[in-house]
């Protein structure tokens, strides 16, 4: 089982929180394209001969910016150097604003089988303040198109911790979210990040985030509200129905080997981790011309295994395998921390059942990042 994500660095404007690589200009997108393509083609082995994709990714970026030529010439370089299961999970992220009914029926044709789309918010101030390119109107209309063109595998990304006088925004968003019935929601608290928009203005003091407290405050609602309308939190900030889970991040955070093509893309192949030059001129430069993909290759210790998968699994609703951590990472949890572990425990943050899986409770995941950078082994 493998997976294969596809990074597309195009925007049609700049969020003031985004600090993914990205650019708005167009100018280069057919050549880059090209490069991606040519890439397929160079980095066909990374996966090994025997590697099937279980699931694809189109993230970005804004890949519904990609016209339906471009994403069959994609797929068709897809086909030809890689084996693609029959039942392959193949999303593509999509910003509102750009789910037309003809682009939605475009992409119904496609092999694309789930739809990530970026609402963000249904509350027109807040989008403005976050710089975002569609509308309340078109957030709720870009879900229904897709839905009436048959896509019934459908996340659509939230964001909490927005500056506001109380939580009424935020229980609106959430309101109108359950109308849309989606199987899929994923839920993240804002972060201001220093190189985006957000991050130059908190400098300046143009820009104040809410209090710790506040934000601790709407991701208690929403485990709330989410639970009572049946979805499962099967990781911080990931929710869905049963048996709707993101089969591309699940295998991420389970550390399933992956590769990523695409500017700023990163690999992982079990041992090692590398990541591509984040500058889209050099980047086709070097793809189409010189025929090599910039990357840089991280070869990953003991250490780094154990974190990584630390990082990942304690976000998980199936938690942390201490026997897996001991016996295949070498790192003894119970033995090393158990003062530690134990007072987790006392202090309601997590449970660990009689065999040995640490998993975070509700308290817990408020603190999940403070907990995993307590548990990280140091580096020998």
């Amino acid at each position: 089982m493998s997976g294969l994500y596809l990074h597309i660095p195009f925007c049609k404007q700049a969020c003031h929180y985004c600090d993914f690589h990205f650019s708005t200009s167009m100018g280069l997108k057919s050549r880059f394209v090209d490069a991606l393509v040519q890439e397929l083609a160079l980095r066909a082995d990374y996966l090994g001969p025997q590697a099937t994709l279980e699931t694809i990714y189109f993230g970005g970026g804004t890949p519904s910016l990609l016209t339906a030529a471009e994403l069959n010439h994609i797929f068709e370089a897809i086909h030809r150097h890689f084996r693609v299961a029959a039942d392959a999970e193949i999303t593509l992220e999509a910003n509102p604003d750009d789910l037309t009914a003809a682009k939605v029926q475009e992409l119904k044709a496609s092999p694309i089988n789930r739809l990530s789309i970026g609402l963000q918010s249904f509350h027109e101030p807040h989008l403005r303040l976050m710089n975002r390119a569609h509308s309340a109107l078109e957030s709720t209309a870009a879900v229904q198109l897709a839905q009436a063109a048959g896509f019934e595998n459908i996340s659509v990304d939230l964001i909490y911790g927005v500056p506001a006088p109380d939580h009424r925004i935020w229980a609106q968003d959430l309101a109108q979210v359950f109308t849309l019935e989606v199987p899929h929601l994923s839920c993240y608290a804002l972060t201001v990040e220093p190189d985006t928009v957000f991050g130059r203005q908190l400098k300046k003091g143009a820009f104040r985030p809410p209090p710790d407290e506040f934000v601790a405050r709407q991701f208690e609602m929403l485990l709330t509200e989410l639970a009572r309308h049946g979805y499962e939190q099967y990781e911080i900030s990931n929710f869905c129905r049963p048996g709707r889970e993101s089969r591309h991040n699940s295998a991420y955070w389970r550390g399933v080997p992956y590769l990523g093509v695409g500017p700023s893309a990163h690999s992982f192949n079990g041992v090692s981790r590398q990541h591509t030059l984040a500058n889209n001129p050099q980047y086709v430069a070097a793809v189409l011309e010189r025929h090599e993909v910039p990357t840089t290759v991280e070869q990953l210790s003991a250490t780094d295994r154990a974190n990584e998968y630390l990082m990942t699994s304690l976000r998980t609703a199936r938690g942390t395998d201490l026997r897996h951590l001991r016996l295949a990472l070498g790192v003894d949890l119970p033995g090393q921390r158990a003062e530690y572990l134990r007072y987790l425990e006392q202090n309601g943050w997590a449970t660990l059942s009689a065999d040995e899986v640490l998993i975070l409770t509700d308290k817990g995941k408020l603190l999940a990042d403070q907990i995993t950078l307590e548990l990280f082994q140091e580096a020998e």
